[in-house]
């Protein structure tokens, strides 16, 4: 009998034939086994004008498990996904659970057939409060709240899978990591037994990456299932039971963590061998200091002091990391920075001059690049490619033509830009809001770094990227600095940081608690366990 999940060696995978092994050795596979609690079969989906985004997906995910679906931003993935989730209505093809064909026509469906998803970006009402999100639409929920029952089932339910949040505390109070917990505890609370979660760890800090997979085993103990999106390999490989590699909307191959290698894993993604990590050259000397910031304070959405006497600065070449866990005063520094939040005291310069309060429009003038968290916040989606390309840019030469917007020239250029930095598809017609996730990022990108800016501030710049995408923006920012740009890099990827960074602050509680230049031989596994320390809030130094 042939393994119900059938572990393709890679090099299989190279045969001009791949397409047709694989489709003969799945189906073989799925005739031969009733082990799975849930089955896709042929499942295609197209979307117009000439877009197919899942082509006759067939795979398996077995009872209890943690499958991972591995692949490229716009490999299909969260298509998929919508799918098995009621949002989507496939082309072709057919949904098994515990054998039997289902018709999920909408998340209501889903639900009452035991499927519950946690999307990339959550679905919550942040003035509500968490129980309120949990209870909110279900039919035995008390005219009024807060229920004294309701609220002791929830905090029974967030210990026994290791979810600790406040059922009283409101939405916009919590961590992303915490709004994270509230999505799983609704799904969970709905009686799901299928849990799919859409690049659950794009948002997180390692620390509650490890809570997250600490959850994620103990419900697997409890014979849930989980479905978990990602384009990480490291994380894939730690958490996965089993891993299919999707690929330009077909299924790749099923594999066991154990039996692949990161880098075979990188190559079945891209479908070409890919260098996994930037090479960043030894600046021996920097240029003029582009940014300068002197005893900075600020308070944070709770009117909670978010920075305590912060100063730092970033000079032409040179790239400075913040490192930190996620809620210790870098939200609001990238926030000062560009024009959205206002210090309580301190000093900014930026290329000479001082901007104590930074105006949006300063970062056009003074040749600043901005490149927000949230990408929704940095384009238009409504908005086609070409107008969010020129966006910062389209009342000036040579796009203004007076009181008009010249449009040949605006083609021009986004056609120049859609070549340059790979968005795909090319159709500079298209609406922003139709692109994955690692194509907004790409539009983003190219027009904040096309107009050569002195200053570039990067906020978790490869949040929800895939491999290639990730190794792009790295190449952008290497290409940038090694021209001239001084380059503010706040990420809470410790492993992103150490690798491109000249210089690295760590912050913690809203100070810099440690700072460290990169040596000529580069860093050491001692300046590596040193940063960690600092991140924990830990000062002394290593011996």
């Amino acid at each position: 009998m042939i393994n119900p999940i059938h572990l393709v060696s890679p090099a299989l995978l190279k045969s001009p034939n791949t397409d047709k092994i694989m489709t003969m050795v799945i189906k073989t596979s799925l005739e031969h086994t009733n082990n799975f609690v849930l089955e896709f079969r042929g499942v295609t989906k197209r979307f117009p004008p000439n877009n197919l985004a899942n082509d006759h997906i067939t795979f398996g995910v077995k009872q209890g498990s943690i499958h991972v679906i591995l692949g490229e931003n716009g490999a299909g993935k969260s298509t998929l996904m919508n799918i098995l989730y009621g949002l989507y209505q496939p082309d072709e093809g057919s949904i098994l659970l515990q054998g039997k064909e289902v018709h999920i026509t909408s998340p209501r469906r889903a639900i009452e057939l035991g499927i519950g998803m946690v999307h990339q970006h959550f679905k919550l009402v942040e003035t509500h409060t968490v129980l309120e999100n949990i209870v909110l639409g279900l039919k035995h929920t008390p005219f009024t709240l807060p229920n004294r029952k309701l609220e002791e089932e929830i905090k029974n339910m967030s210990n026994a899978f290791r979810l600790p949040v406040d059922p009283q505390a409101r939405i916009w109070q919590l961590s992303l990591g915490e709004q994270q917990r509230v999505e799983i505890l609704k799904a969970l609370y709905r009686g799901a037994k299928i849990l799919i979660l859409d690049e659950p760890t794009s948002v997180l800090t390692p620390r509650e990456i490890e809570g997250l997979f600490s959850t994620l085993r103990s419900m697997k103990k409890e014979g849930k299932t989980c479905i978990f999106i990602t384009h990480k390999l490291e994380e894939a490989v730690e958490i996965a039971d089993t891993i299919t590699v999707l690929r330009k909307g077909k299924v790749v191959g099923s594999f066991e963590p154990t039996k692949v290698t990161l880098r075979e894993l990188a190559e079945l993604v891209v479908g070409k061998s890919i260098e996994l990590t930037a090479k960043k050259p030894r600046v021996s000397d920097f240029g003029e200091t582009v940014l300068e910031v002197s005893d900075l304070w600020a308070t944070g959405d709770r009117n909670i002091l978010a920075l305590q006497g912060v100063s730092f600065q970033v000079r032409a070449r040179e790239i400075v990391g913040i490192a930190g866990i996620s809620g210790n005063g870098q939200k609001e520094l990238v926030e000062i920075l560009s024009g959205l939040r206002y210090p309580k005291k301190g000093k900014i310069i930026v290329n000479g001059k001082e901007f104590t309060k930074i105006q949006p429009a300063d970062l056009l003038q003074e040749g600043i690049a901005y490149i927000p968290e949230d990408r929704r916040l940095a384009l238009v989606e409504q908005m086609n490619i070409s107008e969010n390309l020129v966006l910062r840019s389209f009342h000036r030469s040579p796009f203004a033509k007076g009181p008009w917007i010249n449009w040949k020239k605006v083609k021009e250029k986004a056609v120049r830009l859609v070549k340059e930095y790979a968005i795909n598809p090319q159709n500079i017609e298209l609406p922003v809001g139709l692109l994955s996730g690692g194509n907004k990022q790409r539009v983003v990108l190219a027009r904040e770094l096309s107009r050569h800016p002195r200053l570039i501030i990067a906020a978790q710049p490869t949040v929800g990227l895939d491999i290639a995408g990730t190794a792009f923006i790295h190449q952008l920012l290497l290409e940038n600095s090694s021209r001239g740009s001084g380059v503010l890099l706040v990420s809470s990827d410790l492993d992103e940081v150490m690798l491109l960074a000249d210089t690295i602050l760590v912050f913690f509680r809203g100070k810099i608690i440690g700072k460290k230049e990169r040596p000529q031989q580069g860093w050491s596994e001692e300046d590596l366990a040193q940063v960690g320390l600092w991140m924990g809030g830990v000062k002394e130094e290593t011996r």
